[in-house]
């Protein structure tokens, strides 16, 4: 039926090297290379929390969480206000478009 086509490669333009020569290493048995231990990870300094601080944080993450939640709350509003809306103007046009019937 149908026969996948084979891509054949172009041939190379311009300046081609040879490949890299990787020369054998010869191995001799019974010699063991020991592995130096990784040095210590340098000792973070520790954070001290003072009443001040930690007040500062509660503080702040008050804060955060009151705008977010105020930008969604907003939010839902304006989808509520605009649906109410399309609802009032869905009926009214119903309205007008039953009103006109009748009158033919």
């Amino acid at each position: 039926m149908l026969r996948p086509k084979v891509p054949t490669n172009p041939t190379p333009t311009g300046l081609v090297t040879p490949p890299a020569v990787v020369e054998p290493t010869a191995v001799v048995p019974g010699t063991h290379t020991q592995v130096p231990a990784p040095a210590p990870a340098p000792a973070r300094p520790t954070v001290q929390l003072t009443p001040g601080t930690a007040l500062a944080l509660v503080g702040g993450g008050t804060a955060v969480v009151l705008v977010v939640g105020a930008v969604l709350v907003s939010m839902l509003l304006a989808v509520a206000i605009t649906g109410a809306s399309l609802a009032i103007c869905a009926l009214v046009i119903r309205s007008l478009v039953n009103a006109d019937a009748k009158r033919r």
